[in-house]
């Protein structure tokens, strides 16, 4: 199995955040949030909603679509998400290969639209529908976002309703794209429909103190629900610091254009 080389971690946790009872309406149309990387027959959605019934509670409904046996909408009320498997050979071949996995087929996980107060709920809702997944087929899973690997062993075990942001963001330091400085940056911002954030520190500073600002400004963004405007002061009252937004601008790290916030303590 493939293991990822992007750091996942969170120094300061988030308060449980509890799902929101607000109804959103269903769709495949959002992009994947998961791959699911696996050898043999799919699960069936009766194993599916076994399992998840067993570890949650509630009810999970899962309907295929008409002529689309592999494509199923997952809900529990009022969470929605759209799930494939497996996808067809003739769509992921190239990406299976960017993977460099051992699974033979892909499935995807996608959450559906939701408004940005809902997005944490759905995101939530999505991701548990990815561990089931990995469990059941005993693969692997890809967080699109973050480009974290997460194998059965790697998924914490949660209460459907517990979110917590170490979960959904990765956080990477990069010591090559400034002289004398330390780009770091977040990662699963965006899965929430926010800017990324970044803060540059000179080299030899603790890598540490760049991660627990950036966790923490990450959850105090979600916390709000948007994206803070250059010249904005946001107060991290569990660091008891205060940073200021200096700068928008756009970058690739992870191979695809990003929003980035730059903080400043």
């Amino acid at each position: 199995m493939a293991s990822g080389k992007t750091e996942v971690e969170g120094v300061v946790r988030s308060p449980a955040m509890r799902i929101r009872k607000k109804t959103s309406k269903p769709s495949a149309k959002r992009p994947p949030l998961y791959f699911i990387g696996y050898r043999g027959t799919a699960p069936a959605t009766d194993e599916l909603k076994i399992w998840y019934e067993r570890e949650y509670g509630g009810s999970l409904t899962v309907r295929h679509e008409a002529g689309s046996p592999e494509s199923w909408q997952a809900t529990h009320v009022p969470w929605s998400a759209h799930v494939v498997m497996p996808l067809p050979m003739s769509h992921v071949a190239d990406v299976m290969k960017q993977l460099a996995w051992e699974h033979d087929v892909m499935g995807a996980v996608a959450p559906s639209p939701a408004s940005p107060r809902d997005l944490p709920d759905t995101i939530l809702f999505a991701a548990r529908l990815a561990r089931g997944l990995t469990l059941l087929t005993q693969g692997t899973a890809y967080d699109v976002t973050t480009q974290a690997y997460v194998n059965p062993s790697d998924w914490q075990n949660r209460a459907l309703t517990s979110f917590l942001m170490d979960d959904h963001l990765s956080i990477t330091h990069d010591d090559t794209s400034r002289p004398e400085q330390v780009w770091s940056y977040s990662l699963g911002l965006s899965k929430f429909g926010l800017d990324e954030i970044e803060l540059f520190q000179g080299k030899g500073l603790p890598e540490s103190t760049a991660k627990e600002i950036l966790i923490e400004s990450a959850n105090e963004l979600l916390r709000t629900g948007q994206s803070p405007k250059v010249g904005m002061a946001v107060l991290l009252p569990l660091l008891g610091r205060t940073i200021r937004i200096v700068n928008y601008r756009t970058a690739a790290p992870a191979g695809r254009m990003l929003g980035f916030r730059e903080l400043q303590v």
